[in-house]
């Protein structure tokens, strides 16, 4: 049973989706639906119009352009793209396998075939596991609204969210290689992460992103910079992420800061323990 009453379209192409979301204010966009239909069923979310756009073609598949065109000099993924694809493609394991191993880690394998990478970065609300190895990865997030098409970080989006009127289009990945990784405690009922940490070691030290543990996600500077020049050890992770304030890390259901504090240190020494030892 649908609590919330709302009206439905399917837009043809890109521009009469943009306009059906800027000409009507509540307008929500549908594309995976994993974590929008449920609320509309409970009546945690509310919609008046909704805009499914799953037949835009133009918003799928995965590439890196061989001469750079796209600006990002990397990989580029359609918003309309399955987590399932994501988890196993050649390229994404191949240059960032960050990016891959959160989409594997997300939920079963129906969300994964039917949830989509722009549902999983526009989840306004909800620690999910596609926004922190983005972050990592110093990904940047394709836009499209009534001014055209713009570019933000993971970062600042995951800050912000998706202004009203605007439509995720593409996820730009920088490609490193595989000196990268992801790891993640799950809740055992919903699969969202009590804790998810992404990381990638780079010519300047290691960037690292936490979530589920902290209000949003989070790239955590103070510890990447305790931990530039190494070691990763597990003691000098770890010594890393007490210095971090109490009040970073969020306490939820039977947890504690000091817990997810620990927590988040550990799983981020397990990741960088990974990416450190990937072959080049």
């Amino acid at each position: 049973m649908i609590l919330t009453e709302f009206e439905y379209v399917r837009p043809v192409g890109l521009d009469e989706a943009l306009a059906l979301l800027a000409g009507q204010p509540g307008a929500r966009v549908l594309a995976g639906g994993q974590s929008l239909l449920p609320g509309l069923r409970t009546g945690e979310e509310r919609a008046a119009l909704l805009v499914d756009v799953r037949r835009l073609e133009e918003l799928r598949g995965i590439e890196q352009p061989a001469d750079g065109t796209d600006g990002t000099d990397g990989i580029r993924i359609g918003a309309l793209t399955t987590l399932a694809e994501l988890a196993t493609h050649p390229l994404l394991l191949a240059q960032a396998p960050e990016i891959a191993a959160a989409a594997r880690a997300n939920g079963d394998p129906q969300v994964r075939n039917l949830g989509t990478a722009g549902g999983n970065l526009a989840a306004g609300g909800r620690a999910t596991d596609l926004p922190v190895a983005a972050i990592a990865a110093g990904a940047t997030v394709e836009l499209a609204g009534p001014g055209g098409r713009t570019t933000v970080t993971a970062e600042e989006l995951a800050a912000s969210g998706v202004p009203a009127g605007t439509l995720v289009t593409a996820l730009l990945v920088p490609a490193a290689g595989r000196a990268a990784a992801f790891t993640k405690t799950a809740d055992r009922a919903t699969r969202y992460p009590v804790c998810a940490t992404a990381v990638r070691i780079t010519p300047d030290g290691p960037r690292i992103a936490v979530t589920g543990a902290t209000a949003r996600p989070l790239r955590l500077r103070g510890v990447e910079d305790r931990l530039r020049g190494g070691p990763y050890t597990t003691d000098a992770v770890l010594a890393a992420f007490r210095a971090e304030p109490r009040e970073l890390f969020v306490p939820g259901r039977g947890t504690s800061a000091e817990y997810l504090g620990h927590l988040a240190g550990v799983l981020t020494a397990r990741a960088l323990a990974r990416a450190a030892q990937a072959p080049a």
